[in-house]
């Protein structure tokens, strides 16, 4: 009895040290580009990446930071059937605030598609179409951000999902409040559209 915390504490632990591998920090650097973190925003992420001018390392940091998220959900599943959820939370978690860099890390985006499409394909599918509709509708990179993860509880609910539905409202409700800077600059008329610098 003693020992069934160790499968959920393993999930979990798993899936920080999964989501806190900074793709975009690691590749910039190994490119010769130099410390991410004091280029644009300063973010980590995929956005930031591309307004270095490499558009090949922000789709490859795009796909690493899902792929992670993804494997994080399917190695809890491996170590216990049902576990993924805790996993992505782990995941979420350590994308956003890893230990390495003082607790200062992406937004959640790209890390989120990766757990949706792993813990729900069709709630996955539609926050990639639904990300990528807004980036094309507005060309802004966090519009397309918080309408995708918003999208994500509700399509969950649509389709009956109502545990990953409650999962999914509070991922998102972080993805929100990491972008909050964004939203101010956006209200103030200073977000920088997709392929401008800023």
């Amino acid at each position: 009895m003693d020992a069934l915390w160790i499968a959920p504490a393993a999930a979990l632990l798993l899936g920080y040290l999964l989501g806190s591998i900074p793709f975009g920090l690691l590749l910039t650097c190994a490119a010769g580009g130099g410390d991410l973190r004091e280029v644009g925003s300063g973010n980590i992420g995929a956005t930031n990446v591309l307004r270095t001018g490499r558009k090949g390392l922000a789709a490859l940091t795009l796909l690493l930071d899902a792929a992670k998220g993804a494997a994080a959900v399917l190695l809890a599943e491996w170590i216990l059937p049902g576990l993924g959820p805790l996993g992505a939370t782990g995941a979420f978690f350590g994308h956003l605030y890893p230990v390495w860099l003082r607790f200062r890390g992406g937004k959640g985006v790209a890390i989120l598609l990766g757990i949706a499409l792993a813990l729900s394909w069709p709630c996955g599918l539609i926050f990639a179409a639904v990300w990528l509709g807004a980036l094309a509708a507005f060309r802004f990179s966090s519009v397309a951000g918080m309408t995708a993860a918003i999208s994500l509880p509700v399509s969950a609910a649509l389709f009956g999902e109502f545990e990953l539905a409650l999962l999914f409202i509070a991922l998102a409700l972080m993805t929100l409040w990491k972008h909050r800077e964004n939203v101010e600059r956006l209200l103030a008329g200073e977000e920088p559209r997709v392929g401008k610098s800023g």
